[in-house]
């Protein structure tokens, strides 16, 4: 099997409720998973441009106060994502585009391992930028 020297970079949002439940996309795509809003980067976007990019596109609104909190590579998909803590004004103004047919928020425990490390380097780590190999 050749590798592909090419990889994905992307940025996801992780935004918390008042109980620390953080807000996923149900995807209407490929396995309908649910995942973090966010996506892949495009050329010349920076990392920021992308997160308010995507959520804008998926989520119909502006996230604020941005804060890197971890890179994360993932060797299967050869790909690095940025993730964010990020705010958001009132979830009433959420619009799904047609990638996602519904939002939640997820306690922690309910997570796949990956997202649920992200998540809680995000709490963990709120100042400082954790790097990690998956």
């Amino acid at each position: 099997m050749a590798f592909n020297d090419t990889f994905r970079l992307s940025s996801h949002a992780v935004i918390f409720n008042q109980s620390n439940e953080v807000l996923m996309l149900k995807a209407t795509y490929g396995d309908c998973s649910w995942g973090l809003p966010g996506g892949a980067l495009e050329p010349g976007e920076t990392i920021h441009e992308a997160l308010k990019r995507e959520c804008i596109e998926e989520l119909g609104i502006e996230i604020s106060s941005p804060l890197l909190t971890g890179v994360y590579f993932h060797k299967h998909y050869n790909s690095h994502a940025f993730i964010f803590h990020c705010t958001i004004e009132d979830t009433k103004k959420i619009k799904l585009s047609e990638e996602h047919s519904e939002w939640r928020y997820f306690s922690i425990s309910h997570l796949s391992t990956v997202q649920s490390t992200r998540i809680n380097d995000c709490l963990n780590y709120i100042n400082s930028v954790v790097s990690r190999k998956f």
